[in-house]
């Protein structure tokens, strides 16, 4: 039997038999009915979706702010550091600044800028901090002499430290072995500076020091002179005053010095220190300061990254003062350890820190600190360091840190800092800057 082939335009003309649907509308009906079936599966499906929207929504409740977050959140909307740090008519007062160890510091300053056509600023304060340690300053600056291109400063201090801490003298001390002594000094310093080119300083500088070493205040602890000759610990029983100069060299491409994120700052300075009242302690000395900052993410993440290192020199008939030798320990380089834990003629410290944006105003930080002193600059290498980590919060005033707060743990315990001042803090130039115990 043969079956005519169906075309759709036969489905048209031809007579249809009754009950049977032709095969292209029975497809096209199916459809129809799948996509309708589909469409209100998907209605369905929406309408749930935003039930349950609705009803979370109706749920939720505002995130809980700890004390202590709302605290930080509201002390940095009101701009109380800035508002503390403006001063009023010259007048403000000064806190910190004072040494590692001598208390809580407080006091007024006086500061003028743009006197003399715009050309001098001047500064005066007087401290006293919680531990009875006294700290008076002067200081007359010209930093846009020659349209900018010479600087000049001078600078008068008087400092009154009751009780240094003082473990002897070497790499190998023992903290058991806890003394202190008296230190006062006064000093008086002129500092020209040149500038050829953005970025570089080249300068000069001379001054001149009066000591005095004497009984340690602090009865809790022997005194150093009650403990050590002045074989272990040269000038303990005799003090000088020097004449000292120097020169240095600046090379600064951060971009914000007073709190940098990115760029580097490289100092050097050679000073000698002229013993002109007993002949016996003279000496030469080499300050090496290097600073990197590398910011990511927008500079909310930073890695600052320091090097350092002290090196002193003298003749083979002269020797350096205990007083006047680099320190290491405290809350500006192996952060770990007690103020002033190593002393020797010659010292290096390597600091670490990553630094994270919290919010606007406060900073975390984590870091590691590892450093040395020695009795010679041969020994100048990696070996046999002192290492300590830990971590902290900067709180930021007018893009550089007002306040810091450090934790740091060593093999011999943990120290807790707090510092008005960011840890590689700018040192000034000049012969003072090179002293000890700044």
């Amino acid at each position: 039997m043969k079956y005519p082939i169906r075309t759709m335009g036969a489905f048209r003309r031809g007579p249809q038999k009754p009950g049977r649907t032709p095969v292209g509308w029975s497809s096209l009906l199916a459809l129809l009915l799948f996509a309708g079936a589909a469409s209100g599966q998907e209605q369905t499906r929406a309408g749930q979706i935003e039930k349950q929207r609705a009803e979370k929504a109706a749920r939720l409740k505002p995130d809980e702010v700890s004390p202590a977050e709302r605290r930080l959140r509201n002390f940095r909307d009101q701009h109380y550091m800035e508002r503390f740090a403006a001063g009023y008519h010259g007048f403000r007062p000064k806190i910190g600044n004072m040494v590692t160890s001598g208390g809580f510091a407080i006091g007024p300053e006086y500061y003028r800028n743009g006197i003399a056509d715009g050309l001098m600023n001047i500064r005066a304060s007087a401290q006293i901090s919680t531990r009875n340690y006294h700290r008076l300053e002067a200081a007359m600056n010209m930093p846009e002499l020659a349209k900018g291109k010479i600087a000049f400063d001078a600078v008068a201090v008087h400092r009154y430290y009751p009780s240094i801490q003082y473990y002897g003298t070497g790499p190998d001390t023992r903290k058991e072995f806890r003394t202190n002594f008296l230190l006062e000094d006064t000093s008086v310093d002129g500092t020209l500076a040149l500038r050829p080119w953005k970025g570089l300083v080249l300068g000069e500088t001379s001054g001149y020091l009066w000591t005095n070493v004497g009984r340690g205040r602090d009865s809790r602890f022997t005194s150093a002179d009650a403990v050590y000759t002045a074989a272990q610990s040269p000038g303990i029983d005799v003090q000088t005053n020097y004449l000292r100069n120097g020169v240095f060299a600046q090379w600064d491409y951060r971009d914000n010095p007073a709190g940098p994120k990115q760029g580097g700052n490289y100092v050097m300075q050679y000073s000698w220190y002229h013993d002109n009242r007993i002949g016996v302690y003279s000496f030469r000395r080499l300050d090496v300061d290097l600073q990197q900052y590398i910011g990511f993410l927008n500079k909310t993440r930073v890695i600052a990254l320091r090097a350092k290192a002290r090196l002193s020199d003298s003749d083979r008939n002269e020797q350096i003062p205990f007083y006047m030798q680099p320190f290491l320990g405290g809350s500006d380089d192996l952060r770990g350890y007690r103020p002033f834990r190593f002393n020797d003629r010659n010292s290096m410290v390597l600091n670490a820190e990553y630094r994270w944006e919290i919010f606007s105003g406060l900073d975390g930080a984590i870091f590691a600190d590892a450093g040395k002193v020695f009795p010679r600059r041969g020994l100048l290498n990696f070996r046999d360091l002192e290492s300590s980590v830990g971590f902290g919060l900067r709180f930021n005033a007018r893009n550089r840190t007002a306040v810091r707060v450090d934790v740091g743990f060593s093999h011999e315990g943990f120290q807790v800092w707090f510092k008005f001042n960011d840890v590689f803090a700018a040192r000034r130039f000049g012969t003072s800057a090179g002293q000890p115990l700044y």
